[in-house]
């Protein structure tokens, strides 16, 4: 009989391949089978940023979707932060000071940036880089030119991105934003007479910050310069750490930065304003800080379309009364429009974060999205800042 190569025969060669076959049957663990979740359905995860966010955007868009997560590491610049990461998370968490040790973990599928919003860009751009799909607290972006880069990075890399505020999947669930999204996105209203008015919740005198702060020592277990990164190295001060980083235009951008996005989010969705930008914005505010955030009374944004768009803070200064709120109806259509309109496919379901991941395709929240809604927030304070109209 013929010999193989190395003196196996061909009978030899058979017996030991079939004896290789039994050897290596997947157990059913592995494949998943009856009570058991596969390693491929489980979601690998990184944090990045382990304060009181850290690890919420996993369980909002990942658990609660029905899906499995792993956290096999986790950073912060604080390192008291990390000590309950394993108690919360699992001992097989590995903790690192240097958020770039955990975007450098080829077996981390997701990373979840739950940072304030000055190195929310920089993290994007390195996780796309990296093969990651990115979960990424809000505000997306500290400044808009930021917000491009990092829709750019998203898309040459093909990742998928969640912003971590879900507004818009309710507003899919309503019969009225679903008919006005129809509506919008159809291209048969030539003109827009809609004024979307988001008066309140926005916690406008609370979230601004302290002047001449005085420079006191760094604490032993923060590493100040990592937590300052791409912003001004400022001297050390604890009120512009942890929560109260929001009062300061370094880090973040006052009340209306933090909780736009939530609000804008489902209305870019109603009002299919996901690609585009208001073109001329109006605020009434008091001359601004150059550091810490200030008061502000409201802002008016007008789309190209001449949609309307008002954020009224109702906590400070004379109340928006230019217009009257008013939502786009189909009467606004002409009967041939409308006749064109029905003839139009319904709005299509928003893909939750495991779906997207699994399929692919731009989940609920994808990147353009969420820069567009943070981008609002931003010429609104780009307007405050100025005091003139832009």
């Amino acid at each position: 009989m013929p010999q193989r190569p190395g003196g196996l025969s061909r009978r030899g060669f058979l017996k030991s391949a079939a004896a290789a076959g039994a050897a290596t049957i997947v157990p059913s663990h592995v494949l998943g089978g009856r009570g058991r979740t596969a390693p491929s359905d489980t979601i690998t995860a990184g944090l990045i940023g382990c304060g009181g966010q850290g690890g919420e955007d996993l369980r909002t868009y990942v658990e609660a979707a029905g899906t499995k997560y792993k956290v096999l590491a986790a950073c912060d610049v604080d390192a008291r932060r990390l000590y309950g990461v394993k108690k919360k998370f699992g001992p097989q968490a590995d903790l690192y000071a240097d958020w770039r040790r955990v975007i450098e973990r080829r077996d981390i599928d997701v990373v979840s940036i739950a940072t304030p919003p000055h190195w929310h860009a920089l993290m994007c751009i390195a996780a796309a880089q990296a093969g990651k799909d990115i979960l990424c607290e809000k505000p997306m972006t500290r400044f808009i030119a930021e917000g491009r880069a990092v829709v750019k990075a998203v898309k040459r890399y093909g990742r998928v991105f969640q912003i971590g505020t879900g507004g818009r999947f309710g507003a899919y669930n309503s019969p009225l934003s679903r008919s006005i999204h129809k509506i919008m996105r159809s291209g048969l209203l030539t003109k827009c007479p809609g004024v979307w008015i988001k008066k309140g919740g926005f916690p406008v005198q609370r979230y601004c910050g302290k002047v001449n702060l005085q420079p006191q020592p760094i604490p032993e277990h923060l590493n100040w310069d990592m937590y300052c990164g791409p912003s001004p190295l400022r001297p050390y001060h604890p009120h512009r750490f942890g929560w109260s980083h929001r009062y300061y235009w370094d880090y973040e951008g006052g009340g209306l930065a933090d909780f736009a996005q939530h609000y804008m989010d489902p209305f870019q969705w109603i009002y299919g304003k996901d690609d585009t930008s208001p073109v001329e914005i109006e605020a009434v505010a008091p001359p601004q800080h150059p550091e810490a955030c200030g008061v502000w009374a409201w802002v008016e944004l007008t789309y190209a379309d001449g949609m309307t768009l008002v954020l009224d803070g109702d906590k400070w200064g004379p109340r928006y009364d230019r217009k009257k709120a008013r939502h786009v109806r189909e009467t606004d259509l002409d009967e041939e429009a409308r006749k064109k309109l029905k003839a139009l496919p319904d709005p299509e379901p928003l893909l939750k974060f495991p779906e997207a991941v699994k399929t692919r395709k731009n989940s609920g929240g994808h990147v353009e999205a969420a820069h567009r809604a943070v981008t609002i927030a931003h010429l609104a304070n780009i307007a405050i800042r100025t005091g003139r109209k832009i």
